[in-house]
């Protein structure tokens, strides 16, 4: 019967344990594909899921790494009312005006990419 999983944090790192197997967190997190989701209530508060990390913010512009690639929310008195990394969750409130993906470059030439 395997173990129930768990984290432990020790000397700086965080290790998932499940079924007898030590591992690195980030190595579990990079296995486990996240599903991203986002709902939003009159461009006023924005709930989402599937984020993976907030790589800046201020309370015009709050940039996300999603399980979808990079997101940019951009607004007005933005706040960052709850966040859950480990979940992938978080909450957005204020006046948004733009939800905006980057979209990864794309590999090749012309040509491959026209044939590709």
């Amino acid at each position: 019967m395997p173990f129930p999983s768990f984290v432990i944090h020790a000397r700086g790192r965080a290790y998932s344990i499940s079924g007898g197997e030590r591992m690195a967190y980030e190595q579990m997190q990079k296995q486990a594909p996240k599903e991203h989701s986002l709902n939003m209530l009159n461009r006023e508060k924005l709930s989402l899921t599937g984020v993976m990390d907030v790589s800046g913010f201020d309370e015009n512009v709050i940039v996300l790494v999603t399980a979808l690639g990079p997101l940019t929310v951009r607004g007005e008195s933005l706040h960052i009312d709850r966040i859950d990394l480990s979940a992938g969750q978080l909450e957005v409130r204020g006046k948004v005006s733009d939800l905006s993906y980057e979209e990864p470059a794309r590999e090749g030439g012309f040509w491959s990419r026209l044939f590709g």
